[in-house]
């Protein structure tokens, strides 16, 4: 089943139909059934939906949230750019994908999405996209777009947004 057409992200609400959402990770899966209506209403996360065509149907979403990047936690190199003891970041906390709607190119989408949403002038200051993924693949899939681990946590990735500046003027 083929998305087509232009596809449009906009913030999840009640009238978003979830029900039939399965990504192939119940955790993932779990979440935008159960808990991210009650994460958006309380301003704990940001959740943004593509829904099918003509329909409230989601097949795919992302999350935002704000976090404090201790500047301890990135390269000598990047830190010593940065007069700050932490700078601040958005958390890609969840990003998913229905399995009937894989192979679409959704998920860099998505990430896209997230980032423009990141960049743009009307939000807050964000240096860097943060990621924590759920496995194997989905590290492969950050560490694709360039996302790199943190000093002291290898399975937290971040990259910064100035990255994903250059990749939309493109």
């Amino acid at each position: 089943m083929s998305l087509g057409g232009r596809r449009v992200v906009e913030i999840l609400g009640g009238h978003h139909d979830r029900s039939g959402f399965s990504c192939g990770k119940e955790p993932l899966d779990h979440y935008l059934r159960q808990q991210a209506g009650q994460d958006v209403r309380r301003r704990l996360a940001a959740a943004f939906v593509v829904c099918a065509p003509g329909t409230a149907e989601v097949v795919a979403y992302h999350t935002l949230s704000a976090l404090s990047i201790p500047v301890g936690e990135v390269s000598a190199e990047v830190r010593r750019r940065i007069p700050y003891p932490e700078v601040p970041g958005v958390l890609v906390g969840r990003l998913a994908v229905d399995q009937r709607h894989g192979r679409q190119g959704l998920g860099s989408f998505l990430l896209m999405d997230a980032a423009a949403r990141c960049l743009s002038v009307e939000g807050p200051a964000v240096w860097a996209m943060v990621v924590d993924p759920i496995d194997e693949e989905a590290a492969a899939f950050s560490l694709h777009f360039g996302f790199v681990p943190f000093a002291e946590r290898s399975d937290r990735l971040f990259l910064p947004l100035a990255t994903f500046r250059t990749a939309l003027r493109r």
